[in-house]
């Protein structure tokens, strides 16, 4: 039986052998593609080819590509660990034509490769295929219901499908068109139903599809009108899980090669028995904790290694949940420890032959995962308390959307919330869960609206690339305008005042581009001296194609010969700035570790700014260490080297040059070397040598997302303008510093001041202003305490003759007290008091500050089987517009009315009358 390396393997080898490209898995995080939450089939990758936005030096390819299908429009988590198919991450093998050949070649390719006994050789007794059957008053799929029967494919095995299952499109409008799906059949011990006789295509589980080929035939436009696509082409994916599956002839992909070892090494973690003599009932729960696990360490780990982290929304919130859907799996089969840190190395030495960057990246997906494993423990232990909090001020049922908010906040498993209200004899609200369940993907679903991308403007598609000069030269004269966009639509020329999109045959300004902003500058006219338009900025509408964004001076027609120069001032400092970032990335690197990775940036021209991955805040020490580093690098002077051509293996293993986040790279690339201290792909402009730079002045720090840090810098000219500032504030500080130290006595009554003044020159005016803040802060922290002290001391003195407040309810005694301006803490300490003081009996307390309301209520303990504090607060709190909970014995609520605080103090005596009726 092959192992999964090898059906990779052997896919891949069959189509190099039939003239394809191989291309590396692209990032499960798409480049430039905000549709898509993360990278879910092979054709994302070259979606901008299909889409005419991008042009390549090959027409056909093949790849097998990481995807992740659990959040947005695919959102399927739930089922993962519980059926045999379903996945967080998987790889999908695909082949792939450009306008080069369609459906004859990419049938026989496909039939050829999975029956020829040399490559895969799948009895083809156990194959089907189904076509496009016309639905929707589209034509039907004949071309591909004849080349498969050309193919040997009896008849009675092509069947013919709807829209649902053989019609692709990439979204709204845009390429579509049939597709044809090669399924396998599994045997009846593959039905989840039981079926033993069913026939094809039952959807029982039984017939599997392992192989999807989309014929893009069509342009789809906003009317619904298709037209032919002047070059067809092809996509196709095929899913090796499954594929995997069938060679090796099992039933569950999580029976192959590609998931035991990981199904092994989490039973070893969790401490769980691999033994199939328990229950049936223990092990199907145990096995399918397994696989949750397994699964998803594998997401984990490539999500993390491509540069994504756990975060309370986007990408990172699907990641998060992730972890920590694996992580509750852990705790039912046992395992309240840190364990899912160790799952990265066993997904490493699984997948490392095909993905050789997981042996750099998995420490770093390890600590990004504990950390998340110990943050889980702690806001599992809150959600265990608000489960307790909701279940004691339930009324008979425990809604669901509470429940749900519990289970997507916390990660509170359903089964776990469900036998927790059945131990309390409160009913589980299961409807309005599901109901806030589907919300909630429906919510999702809006937000990712899937790969929605349009074909590229027809004026921009057919333009030559522009020839870019602005490496070696700021000024191009003679460039011919090729082409103008006014308002989206192509033009011959634009008058004075109006704003366009100006592309030209050859020009020196750079397009916005790997973080570095357009240049800006001007066009002059063919007399070299009048300015006929602004250039405000340049960006890429397609790749190669430069649109300079104009507001023309004098009319500017297509045809015209203008010189192109670059505002040098701007695009110098930009210069300064990008050097820097490359600088600046290595002494991250250097400083903090090699876990640091790229996470975005931004290079103009007055400031820098860079973010990348770590999972604390950078000390104010390691900043100065990082400042201090890079700044050698300039007071060195060192030569600023770029590399051009080189093929992007060499760039990676040999100049070691760091792949940047989020970024498309060719086959050839261009690295950028600052001696031995910085080596990257990068396609920006950048200084001759590191001294053109002048100093680096890191301005700050701070997060932008769990795990991800920002820097923000200036160089050259902004941090001359910087020291100047912060000089002129150095100067007046030091003039109102020392003053006030004069003004304060020492304790021993001789003049503060001698004191001060026999220190000064050891103080710098910024320490002596952190000196006198830190004295303030203290003077304020000490009279605050005296004032809460006098509060708690007036609350205490208006309880002593309490007991005319006190009232016999059906032989219970009931206090309800308003104590104003009490914090929370004081007041947990006066309920504690008075619950002592009245022996026996319900203590209710409200307090008012700046509009806001505190609720507490006290139970003493041998009432509480007969009143529950949480059940007591409920209807106090809704008097004055709030809600809350606790304990039997001690529950607290807010609200914001504070005008209905009386008349809620005074209904709480008959709350408790109605709960001990």
């Amino acid at each position: 039986m092959p192992t999964g390396s090898e059906i990779r393997r052997k896919f891949l080898d069959f189509f190099v052998q039939k003239g394809h490209k191989e291309v590396h898995s692209s990032s499960l995080v798409p480049a430039n593609d905000p549709t898509l939450l993360f990278t879910n089939a092979g054709m994302n990758q070259f979606k901008d080819v299909f889409l005419g936005l991008e042009k390549r030096d090959y027409s056909r390819a093949t790849s097998s590509q990481k995807c992740v299908r659990a959040g947005g429009k695919h959102n399927d988590l739930e089922n993962v660990g519980f059926t045999n198919r379903h996945h967080t991450f998987f790889e999908m093998l695909g082949n792939f034509s450009f306008g080069d050949y369609f459906k004859k070649d990419a049938i026989a390719y496909a039939w050829g490769l999975i029956t020829s006994p040399e490559w895969f050789g799948i009895d083809k007794s156990k194959l089907y295929v189904s076509v496009f059957n016309g639905e929707g008053g589209m034509q039907r799929d004949a071309e591909a219901y004849d080349l498969w029967a050309a193919q040997g494919v009896p008849k009675d095995r092509i069947l013919e499908l709807g829209l649902k299952d053989n019609f692709w499109q990439m979204g709204d409008t845009g390429p579509c068109g049939p597709c044809s799906e090669i399924y396998y059949d599994m045997g009846p011990a593959a039905s989840d139903q039981g079926h033993s006789d069913c026939a094809f295509p039952c959807d029982c589980g039984r017939y599997v599809e392992i192989w999807n080929l989309v014929f893009m035939q069509f342009d789809r436009d906003a009317s619904g009108k298709l037209t032919p696509l002047p070059k067809p082409s092809i996509d196709t994916g095929m899913g090796l899980e499954r594929t995997a599956a069938v060679l090796q002839g099992v039933i569950s992909n999580y029976e192959t090669d590609l998931f035991t070892p990981l199904i092994e090494r989490a039973a070893e973690l969790t401490g769980t028995s691999l033994n199939k003599e328990l229950s049936k009932e223990a092990h199907t729960k145990s096995a399918a904790s397994l696989r949750v696990i397994a699964d998803h360490s594998r997401a984990a780990t490539f999500l993390i290694s491509d540069g994504v982290l756990p975060a309370n929304d986007g990408r990172g919130y699907v990641l998060r949940k992730i972890i920590r859907r694996a992580i509750t799996h852990g705790r039912l089969l046992g395992q309240t420890k840190p364990f899912l840190y160790q799952m990265a190395f066993a997904v490493r030495d699984v997948m490392q032959d095909a993905y050789p960057e997981l042996n750099e990246s998995t420490d770093r997906a390890s600590k990004a995962v504990q950390v998340e494993e110990t943050r889980f423990a702690h806001t599992m232990d809150v959600g265990l308390e608000r489960l307790e909090t909701l279940l004691n001020g339930s009324v008979g049922k425990l809604a669901g959307d509470d429940a749900f908010k519990l289970y997507d906040t916390f990660g509170m498993p359903l089964d776990f919330m469900q036998d927790a209200a059945r131990d309390q004899g409160i009913e589980f609200d299961r409807a309005g869960f599901d109901r806030a369940m589907e919300e909630q993907k429906s919510r999702a679903r809006a937000s990712w609206k899937g790969a929605a991308k349009q074909t590229a403007n027809p004026a921009y598609q057919q333009l030559p690339k522009s020839e870019f000069e602005g490496y070696r030269q700021t000024r191009s004269d003679g460039c011919e305008v090729l082409a103008i966009i006014h308002k989206g639509q192509g033009v011959r020329e634009l008058k004075a005042g109006e704003s366009g999109e100006v592309i030209l045959d050859h020009t020196p300004f750079y397009a916005e581009a790997g973080g570095q902003v357009g240049d800006r500058g001007w066009f002059y006219s063919d007399d070299h001296n009048t300015v006929v338009a602004e250039v405000t900025g340049c960006y890429y509408p397609v790749q190669g194609v430069r649109a300079h964004q104009v507001v023309v001076k004098s009319t500017l027609r297509v045809g015209d010969k203008v010189d192109a120069v670059v505002n040098t001032d701007i695009r110098q400092a930009t210069m300064r700035n990008h050097t820097a970032t490359h600088l600046l990335h290595a002494g991250l690197r250097e400083v903090l570790g090699k876990h640091v990775k790229q996470a975005g940036s931004l290079v103009a021209p007055d400031h820098l700014r860079f973010d990348f991955s770590h999972f604390t805040g950078v000390e104010d020490e390691e900043l100065q260490d990082i400042e201090d580093l890079i700044n050698k690098e300039l007071l060195r002077n060192q030569k600023v080297e770029t590399i051009v051509d080189v093929p992007i293996d060499v760039a990676v293993n040999e100049y070691h040059a760091m792949a940047l986040f989020g970024e498309k790279y060719g086959d050839k690339v261009r690295v950028v070397k600052i001696g031995d201290f910085s080596a990257e792909l990068c396609g920006g402009t950048h200084t001759a040598a590191t001294g053109e730079i002048g100093l680096i002045k890191i301005l700050k720090e701070g997060s932008v997302s769990s795990g991800v840090r920002r820097v923000e810098a200036i160089t050259g000219e902004g941090s001359l303008r910087h020291f100047r500032t912060d000089h002129a504030l150095e100067t007046m500080v030091s003039r109102f510093v020392v003053p006030i130290f004069a003004q304060k006595p020492r304790k021993d009554g001789a003049p503060y001041a001698i004191e001060v003044h026999a220190q000064a020159e050891s103080f710098s005016p910024a320490e002596a202003l952190k000196l006198e803040f830190e004295k303030k802060d203290a003077e304020i922290k000490r009279l605050t305490r005296e004032l809460d002290q006098v509060r708690m001391k007036s609350a205490s003195s208006s309880t002593a003759n309490i007991g005319e407040r006190v009232k016999d309810v059906k032989g219970v005694k009931v206090l309800a007290h308003r104590v104003d301006n009490l914090e929370r803490a004081q007041l947990r300490t006066l309920v504690d008091q008075l619950r002592d003081k009245i022996g026996s009996g319900v203590v209710i307390l409200g307090s008012a500050s700046n509009g806001n309301v505190a609720l507490i209520v006290g139970v003493t303990k041998d009432l509480t089987s007969r009143v529950q504090a949480g059940k007591v607060i409920g209807p106090v709190a809704q008097k004055v517009g709030g809600k809350g909970g606790g304990r039997p014995d001690l529950a607290e609520a807010g609200g914001k009315d504070a005008s209905a605080l009386d008349a809620a103090l005074d209904g709480a005596y008959g709350v408790v009358e109605g709960l001990l009726a």
